[in-house]
């Protein structure tokens, strides 16, 4: 059997001012180093992630903080491709968010289900201001036992830090996870703080409010990343047993993260 180097769709709008993503390439140093888990990474900004074939070929995508995105739609297009075609998904701190939003409207059936900071005087604000801003903050997290988080952390309660000042309308909490959304990570008080999907219903589908890219000192990759990595890798070695997708062609290679 022939093995490829599994790629993964780090979808976000690229900036030196975010920290997450200045330690993305030292994570992906230390994937390879310390965990022999070596991935072809591209960088595709929310705009592209919209347009058709985008992200055809990706055996992850990983869907970056760094909100308001460019693009709204190319978010959401980067949530539903990872969902609807079972391929392995990781959102961090808006990529939670936004992961609730296309639940909320492809699932839920919620068509006018909007984010408050990109459409404030929406009427179905799913995502909404917090009471008190986590930008810097760290606090610790309760993880629902027996679920795909509790495996991936290896832990029931884990110290994660946080840049973010939305999170989800309670309002819509039932909804949503009568629809299917588990959200099996809450912080003190109860509020979500990772959600994810059955492993009967996806392979890997993890998302959490907190971001784990800013985990220690960033020489050691943050469980959740690890298990992306890990999804990333069985991924592309499944398909070759039917085949691998077409190469890419979409996607600027110019975009290939240095590692």
């Amino acid at each position: 059997m022939t093995y490829l180097t599994p790629r993964i769709a780090l979808v976000g709008d690229r900036s030196p001012a975010v920290r997450s993503h200045a330690r993305i390439p030292g994570l992906l140093d230390a994937l390879a180093e310390r965990d022999q888990l070596v991935l072809d990474a591209y960088w595709i900004p929310s705009e592209d992630a919209e347009l058709p074939g985008a992200l055809d070929g990706f055996d992850a995508i990983w869907l970056l903080p760094g909100s308001p995105y460019r693009s709204e739609a190319g978010a959401l297009a980067a949530v539903r491709t990872a969902r609807e075609r079972l391929i392995p998904f990781l959102g961090t701190c808006a990529g939670f968010q936004h992961a609730v939003l296309e639940y909320a409207r492809d699932v839920c059936g919620l068509a006018g289900a909007a984010h408050g900071e990109q459409d404030p005087d929406r009427d179905e604000l799913v995502i909404v201001p917090m009471a008190c801003s986590l930008v810097g903050h760290e606090g610790a997290v309760e993880i629902a036992p027996g679920s795909l988080a509790e495996r991936v952390f290896g832990t029931t309660r884990t110290l994660e830090r946080y840049h973010c000042a939305y999170g989800l309308n309670a309002d819509y909490l039932d909804r949503l996870e009568a629809h299917g959304l588990r959200f099996s990570g809450a912080d003190d008080s109860g509020q979500p703080r990772v959600l994810e999907l059955a492993e009967h219903e996806h392979p890997f589908f993890l998302a959490s409010l907190f971001q784990p890219e800013l985990s220690g000192d960033g020489t050691r990759p943050h469980p959740a990343i690890r298990a992306l990595a890990a999804a990333a890798a069985a991924h592309a070695n499944a398909v070759t047993t039917v085949g691998h997708p077409n190469t890419v062609t979409t996607v600027d290679h110019a975009n290939a993260v240095t590692v």
